[in-house]
C-alpha cells in the first residue's frame, strides 16, 4: 500500500541537508504539516496549492503530538498525500515515533525518511569530528530537550564520565548550563575541551570553545535564549584545523539581493556557496512588452537583418521565444552578425546553439558600438535591436549617427515587482537596524526601483549608512545621481565577478576568522 503519510526529517538547519527522498515526499505532498521555523526556501518547494499548517509552538508533549496525530489522519482519511516536517531526524528524539504511533492506531499507511539530527550535523559544520578515533572512540548521545520546561534528563552523570569519550547534545537554553554544571559536579575535568554551537549548519551560526570551565563561564554570563548542540571532549581541540564553513570569506553577511526573482539563482548561489546569507528583494519584475506584435515581425524577418545586437540576457530570451515561435528554427539565424554587449548575454546566446560574432572587451554599451564601428563601415547595414522598454538609447543613437538602419523593438518591460510576499523578511527594518552588509544592484531600474518602494529620501539615507555594490558603471552612476554612495564594482561587469569584488572587500578587512564572543 503506498503510504499516506510521509514523516521526514528536514535536518538540523540548513534547507540544502534534506534528502533527496525528503525533498520528492514534500513536492508530491497535498498537505504540509510542518515544525515552527522551517526555512521559507524550503516550504517554497512544495507543489503549488498545497496546504502549508505550521504547528506552532506548543510544548511537544503528548496532548500536543496527539493533535498533531489527529491533523495528521483528519488529512490523509479525507484523500490528502500528507508531508509531516519535523527538524533533525523524525525518530531521534525528535517525538515522530509517537507520531507514527498515532497513525498506526488510525490504521494508516506511513513512510519515514530519515533527517540528518542536529547532533551529527551541527558539530561537522563547526569542524568537530565527535567520531575521530585518536579522540574518542566512544560518542556519547544525551537527550537535552529543547523545550525550556522539560527538566534536565534522567542521566547518570558518574557513569557517563566514566565512559570519557565525547559528549553530544542539543540542548535547550535552560537545560544548557543546568547541563555543564552537571558534568563538573559528576567529575568531568574543568580543563576538558568544550564547545557550545549556535544557529548551527546556517550563516548565523557561532561557535563558543574553551575548557569546560570558561564555557560553563561563558553560558551563565550570556544567557541566549536559544537551543544549541553542546560537544564535551577531546575532540573539539582540533576545531581550528577542520573549520571550513565558518572559515568561507563571506560567512555570516547578509547581502541584500534585488534581482528579478527568476534571475536571482546564480547570484544567490554564489554568495551562499562562500558562507553569505542572501536577502532575496527583488526590485524589478520582467514582462513580455505590451504589444508583442513588433518583436514577433521582427523576429520573423530575422534574416534580413545584417546586424542583431543583445544588451541583455532578457533581450535574448525574449527574442529567442518569438523567434521560435510557430514553424521558425535557429537556421533563420544563418546571415545577420550576432552581437553581444558582455560575457552574460553572450553565454545565453551560446545556450541556443549560436555562435556569437563580436563581444566587446569591456561589457557596456559604449564599447559595443566602439567595437562594431571599428569592425566594419555601418553605413547601409540594417541592425536589430531588441531592447527593454526603458533601456538605453545610447546604441541605436551612434549607430544612427554613423549611417546605420537601426530598427529598434521592445522585447521585455522592466516593471517595479510586486508587494513583497508575506514570508519574505522586512528589508526596511534590517537596513534601519543595521543587519544587512551588502546591498547589491544590477540594473539602473533595480536602484530607481528601491527608491521608489522606500522612499527617495530615506532610502538613500539607508543606503548611505550600509555597503552598496554595484554590476557595473552603468548602475553605479545611476545610483550615484541619486545620491547613492557605491562602494564596490567590479572590473568586469558580471554576476561572478560581482561576488569576487564583495569577497575581496571583506578579505581586505580581514583575513583572519576570529572566534565569536558567546
Amino acid at each position: 500500500m503506498r503510504p499516506t503519510v510521509y514523516l521526514i526529517g528536514v535536518g538540523p538547519g540548513d534547507p540544502d541537508l534534506i534528502t533527496v527522498r525528503g525533498l520528492e515526499c514534500l513536492r508530491r505532498a497535498d498537505v504540509v504539516i510542518h515544525d515552527p521555523g522551517i526555512p521559507a526556501r524550503m516550504l517554497a518547494q512544495a507543489r503549488h496549492g498545497a496546504e502549508l499548517i505550521d504547528v506552532g509552538h506548543s510544548d511537544p508533549g503528548e496532548p500536543a503530538t496527539q493533535a498533531i496525530g489527529m491533523l495528521m489522519a483528519d488529512k490523509a482519511i479525507a484523500g490528502k498525500v500528507v508531508a509531516r516536517l519535523k527538524w533533525g531526524d523524525p525518530f531521534a528524539f525528535g517525538r515522530g515515533a509517537e507520531e507514527a504511533l498515532a497513525l498506526a492506531t488510525y490504521g494508516l499507511s506511513f513512510e519515514v525518511v530519515p533527517g540528518i539530527p542536529a547532533w551529527i550535523a551541527v558539530p561537522e559544520y563547526a569542524g568537530i569530528p565527535i567520531g575521530y578515533v585518536p579522540s574518542s572512540e566512544i560518542v556519547t548521545v544525551v537527550r537535552g530537550g529543547e523545550d525550556d520546561h522539560r527538566a534536565l534528563a534522567n542521566v547518570d552523570w558518574a557513569a557517563l564520565r566514566r565512559l570519557q569519550g565525547t559528549v553530544v547534545c542539543h540542548a535547550g537554553a535552560q537545560q544548557l548550563p543546568r547541563m555543564l554544571d552537571a558534568l563538573q559536579t559528576h567529575g568531568w575535568p574543568a580543563d576538558t575541551p568544550t564547545a557550545i554551537v549556535y544557529g548551527g549548519t546556517l550563516p548565523s551560526q557561532q561557535t563558543v570553545t574553551g575548557t569546560l570551565e570558561e564555557v560553563t563561564a561563558a553560558v551563565d554570563q550570556h544567557h541566549r535564549r536559544e537551543s544549541a548542540v553542546l560537544v564535551v571532549g577531546r575532540a573539539v581541540s582540533i576545531r581550528n584545523g577542520l573549520r571550513w564553513f565558518d572559515a568561507r570569506p563571506l560567512f555570516g553577511k547578509r547581502i541584500l539581493v534585488t534581482r528579478p526573482r527568476d534571475q536571482a539563482a546564480e547570484l544567490v548561489d554564489r554568495l551562499r556557496a562562500l558562507g553569505a546569507d542572501p536577502i532575496e528583494s527583488p526590485m524589478i519584475a520582467i514582462l513580455p512588452p505590451d504589444d508583442p506584435d513588433p518583436l514577433l515581425r521582427a523576429a520573423a524577418e530575422a534574416g534580413t537583418f545584417d546586424a542583431i545586437v543583445f544588451t541583455s540576457v532578457n533581450a535574448v530570451e525574449a527574442f529567442m521565444t518569438a523567434l521560435l515561435d510557430g514553424s521558425r528554427d535557429l537556421r533563420a539565424l544563418k546571415g545577420p552578425l550576432l552581437c553581444a554587449v558582455g560575457a552574460a548575454t553572450a553565454d545565453r546566446l551560446r545556450r541556443y546553439g549560436l555562435n556569437v560574432d563580436l563581444v566587446p572587451a569591456e561589457f557596456r554599451a559604449e564599447a559595443l558600438v566602439a567595437a562594431l564601428l571599428g569592425e566594419r563601415s555601418v553605413a547601409g547595414l540594417r541592425v536589430l535591436l531588441p531592447r527593454a522598454d526603458i533601456g538605453r538609447e545610447l546604441i541605436a543613437t551612434q549607430l544612427r549617427d554613423a549611417g546605420a538602419l537601426v530598427t529598434e523593438v521592445i522585447a521585455y518591460r522592466t516593471v517595479l515587482e510586486e508587494a513583497p510576499r508575506g514570508n519574505e523578511p522586512d528589508v526596511f527594518a534590517m537596513l534601519l537596524n543595521g543587519q544587512i552588509d551588502v546591498v547589491t544592484f544590477t540594473s539602473a531600474s533595480a536602484v530607481r526601483n528601491f527608491l521608489a518602494v522606500y522612499g527617495t529620501d530615506q532610502a538613500v539615507d539607508l543606503l548611505n549608512t550600509t555597503l552598496v555594490a554595484t554590476i557595473g558603471p552603468v548602475t553605479a552612476e545611476a545610483a550615484t545621481q541619486l545620491g547613492i554612495r557605491v562602494g564596490i564594482q567590479p572590473a568586469t561587469y558580471t554576476i561572478p565577478a560581482l561576488v569576487e569584488a564583495i569577497a575581496a572587500h571583506f578579505a581586505a578587512e580581514s583575513t583572519k576568522p576570529t572566534e565569536p564572543r558567546p
